[in-house]
C-alpha cells in the first residue's frame, strides 16, 4: 500500500511542481522577497487566529507572531467548550455515559461508543457474541467513511475546491440516513450498549449498506479525478506541513496523521479487537509526511474501509447481538412485563448500574482521527472511581506550534485541514 501511495505521488508531483523551471521561479520570488525584507525592521505583528474561524474547525485560537506574512510563532489555545466529560464520567453509570461519547468526535459518534463499551466490556471481562462484534466493525467503518469525507471536503474547501466539499457532503448524507435506518437517530445516535447494541439491523438495511458502498466508491474516483492532479491543490499542499517520522512519533501522533509519515502503525492490525483479524485490507502509508500526503492515505483509507463493510456483510454471523443472561445487562421487555423476578433485575441495573469489578483497565480503538483510548479505575460498584480519555486530536493538535512556524499565513488553512482534528475531543 505505501508502494501504491508513493506511485501516484510520484506521478503526479514530478508532472506538476518538480519541474526545473518551476522550481527556478519559487526560488527567484523567495530571493527576491529575502533581499526585500532585509533592510526592513519593523515590530512583529500578534494576531488571533479563531475561536470562531472556519479554517480552524472547531473552537480553536490561534495566537500567532508574525513577521510579515511569515509565521514566526504559534501557540494553540484550547477550551473553550468547557464540558468536563471525565469528571461526568465519574458521577454517572457505565451506560449513561454512551451518550457523552457521541460528542467527543462528533463526526464519528458510532465508534466512540464502540471504544468505550469495550474499555467497560474488558473492565468486566465480557466477550461479546459474534454477530454483535461483526455489527460494531460495520458501524465503526462506516463512522471511518463519513468522518474522512468530511475531513477531505472541508480540506479541499480551505485550499479552493468546493466542488468536492460538495461531492462528500453529498455521500456523507447517506451515511446519516443509514444511521438513522440502524439507530433512529442521525447524528448524535449513542447506539452502542455495555454488552451489546440498542438493537439488531432492521430489515432492509443491509440492502441499504450494500447500495451506499457501490454508490461512494464511485464518489471517491470522482473525487480522486478533482484532486489528485489538480495543480491549484497540489501547490497548496505538497511539501506544506512536512512531519518528519521521528517527529509524528515523538509529538504522539496517532492515525492518518502518522501513517503518512511512514509509520504503518493500526490498531486494526496491531492489537486486533471485534474480529478484525478475520478480515483483508491494507493499511495506507505514505513517506512524504506533508498535507499531501495526509489527503492520499484517508482517501485510501476510504477505500479499505469499503472493503471492510462487504467483507461483513458477506460472512455476517446468525445469533445474538448482546450478551444473554447476565445479571448486569437489562432483560429483555417481554420477559420484564410478564415476571415480577425479571421487574425486580431491571430495577435493579436500571438504578443501581452495571456491578463491576475493582481494578484498571486501558483500551484503545482505531477511530478516525487515530488512537481512542479510555483508561478505567474501579473500585467496584456502578459508577466509575476515575476515568480519563486519550483523545487523538488533542494530541495531534500538540505538534501545530512546532509545525506551524516557517510557513506563509494562507498555509494554516491546508494545514489544519490535513491534521482533521475535532475540538470536541480536546474540550473533554
Amino acid at each position: 500500500m505505501g508502494a501504491y501511495l508513493r506511485r501516484m505521488r510520484m506521478e503526479t508531483t514530478r508532472t506538476e511542481i518538480d519541474a526545473p523551471d518551476a522550481a527556478a521561479r519559487a526560488a527567484a520570488v523567495a530571493d527576491a522577497y529575502q533581499a526585500e525584507t532585509d533592510d526592513l525592521a519593523g515590530e512583529r505583528m500578534v494576531l488571533n487566529m479563531g475561536p470562531s474561524h472556519p479554517a480552524t474547525h472547531g473552537v480553536l485560537r490561534l495566537v500567532l507572531e508574525l513577521d510579515g506574512e511569515a509565521i514566526v510563532k504559534a501557540d494553540t489555545d484550547v477550551g473553550y467548550l468547557h464540558r468536563g466529560d471525565e469528571k461526568i464520567a465519574e458521577n454517572m453509570h457505565y451506560n449513561q455515559f454512551v451518550p457523552y461519547t457521541d460528542r467527543l468526535d462528533y463526526l464519528a459518534p458510532l465508534a466512540n461508543n464502540v471504544a468505550y463499551a469495550c474499555a467497560v466490556e474488558k473492565l468486566m471481562g465480557w466477550t461479546l457474541p459474534p454477530r454483535g462484534q461483526a455489527l460494531r466493525v460495520l458501524c465503526c467503518e462506516l463512522a471511518r467513511i463519513s468522518a474522512h469525507m468530511l475531513g477531505v471536503g472541508v480540506c479541499a474547501m480551505d485550499v479552493g475546491a468546493m466542488t468536492v466539499f460538495l461531492y462528500t457532503f453529498t455521500e456523507r448524507e447517506k451515511i446519516y440516513n443509514l444511521c438513522e435506518q440502524l439507530t433512529g437517530a442521525r447524528f448524535t445516535t449513542s447506539y452502542t450498549r455495555v454488552g451489546g447494541q440498542l438493537r439488531d439491523m432492521p430489515p432492509g438495511f443491509e440492502e441499504s449498506v450494500r447500495t451506499f458502498l457501490s454508490e461512494c466508491e464511485v464518489t471517491i474516483g470522482e473525487i480522486s479525478k478533482l484532486l489528485d492532479k489538480n495543480r491549484i491543490f497540489i501547490d497548496r499542499m505538497c511539501d506544506i506541513g512536512v512531519i518528519t517520522r521521528d517527529s509524528a512519533v515523538a509529538w504522539g501522533l496517532t492515525g492518518p496523521n502518522l501513517r503518512a509519515s511512514g509509520v504503518p502503525r493500526d490498531l486494526r492490525k496491531d492489537s486486533p479487537y471485534l474480529g478484525y483479524e478475520r478480515y483483508e485490507f491494507d493499511v495506507p502509508v505514505a513517506e512524504e509526511g506533508d498535507c499531501y500526503a495526509r489527503y492520499l492515505v484517508r482517501m485510501e483509507e476510504m477505500r479499505q474501509s469499503l472493503r471492510i463493510c462487504r467483507q461483513v456483510l458477506d460472512t455476517m454471523p446468525p445469533g445474538p447481538v448482546n450478551l444473554a443472561d447476565s445479571k448486569s445487562m437489562l432483560p429483555d421487555k417481554e420477559r420484564v412485563l410478564m415476571s415480577m423476578e425479571e421487574l425486580i433485575h431491571h430495577f435493579i441495573v436500571s438504578t443501581q448500574g452495571i456491578d463491576a469489578p475493582a481494578g484498571e483497565v486501558y483500551f484503545a480503538a482505531e477511530n478516525p482521527k487515530g488512537e481512542l483510548g479510555f483508561y478505567i479505575h474501579s473500585k467496584g460498584g456502578g459508577v466509575p472511581h476515575r476515568l480519563k480519555i486519550r483523545s487523538p486530536s488533542f494530541c495531534n493538535l500538540s505538534i501545530v506550534p512546532r509545525l506551524l512556524p516557517g510557513h506563509m499565513v494562507s498555509d494554516i488553512p491546508a494545514i489544519l485541514g490535513s491534521l482533521d482534528f475535532v475540538m470536541g475531543e480536546c474540550d473533554r
